[in-house]
């Protein structure tokens, strides 16, 4: 008898409507985010008369009429923006860092009856809408003598981050408390321990936390514009909007204003977008 051998059935080619479908999407979100910085970008080339004639999508008459960017770091004193922005962004980060490290230390390592009610207050904080305590808020500061003070917004911001505690407790949490137990046999305290073995090995939660609360203290406008009202004081959020009073008409300067605000987030960004996905990743596998 001669053994036949059994032909393998022919596969059809899997229909590729899925990757079509990711692909569109991907496409009309990059449009969706995309569009708008480009009208900005080419209104802020434009003179006062084409913004008028022309529309929206319409292209410069001149592509190297920088004189609206000259024009909004002036008399919009981006300068001092930039500069306040910084100082506020130094001491938040820092602030931020080192306060949620420790308390995330302290939930990890220590044990004490009221820690799943600490926790569950982080979780009720998370839900509360901030603008309902912002009365009883701006009380607290103003009795405290930091109103139109660069220190109201950096002690809110160090507050009020509960994000940042969870990031570092899911780092903590894959630390082995062996390391903590070896170091007390050498003599070491609870924060010689913190400095020493925990705080060098939260480099990735470090990173992750510091490029969000970064770009989420850069971007912010409510509460420097609420708790620091003086045009010394003025951020790059407060400073882009005080372009409505003498230049509301004139949309090329307020443009250009806008460009460069985006553009220190944008270089940030795309230099440490792998620290931020990184750091999700890793403390969402922890």
């Amino acid at each position: 008898m001669t053994a036949h051998t059994a032909t393998p059935p022919t596969t059809r080619p899997r229909p590729r409507l899925g990757g079509v479908l990711v692909y569109l999407s991907l496409i009309a979100a990059a449009l969706v985010v995309l569009l708008p910085l480009g009208v900005v970008f080419l209104t802020s080339l434009k003179t006062s008369e084409e913004v008028a004639d022309g529309g929206a999508t319409s292209l410069p008459g001149d592509w190297l009429n920088f004189s609206n960017y000259v024009t909004a770091f002036s008399d919009g004193r981006m300068l001092t923006a930039f500069g306040n922005t910084a100082f506020i962004l130094l001491f938040s980060i820092t602030g931020t860092v080192i306060i949620g490290s420790m308390t995330a230390y302290a939930i990890d390592r220590f044990r004490f009856r009221a820690k799943k009610l600490v926790m569950a207050l982080f979780l009720v904080a998370t839900l509360v809408p901030a603008v309902t305590t912002q009365v009883a808020t701006f009380q607290v500061v103003n009795s405290f003598g930091l109103f139109d003070t660069r220190w109201a917004p950096i002690l809110l911001y160090m507050g009020t981050d509960i994000v940042s505690i969870y990031i570092f407790l899911q780092f903590i949490r894959s630390i082995p408390v062996s390391l903590d137990e070896a170091a007390r046999l050498d003599g070491a305290n609870a924060f010689t321990i913190y400095r020493r073995i925990i705080l060098p090995m939260l480099k990735p939660a470090i990173a992750t936390v510091v490029i969000i609360k970064g770009i989420t203290v850069y971007n912010d406008f409510y509460i420097p514009f609420l708790y620091m009202p003086s045009q010394d004081l003025g951020t790059i959020s407060t400073a882009l909007f005080r372009f409505k009073g003498p230049f509301g008409a004139h949309w090329e300067n307020i443009s250009a204003g806008a460009i460069l605000v985006i553009v220190p987030t944008l270089i940030v960004f795309l230099f440490l977008q792998r620290y931020i996905y990184n750091g999700f990743a890793q403390g969402a596998t922890k």
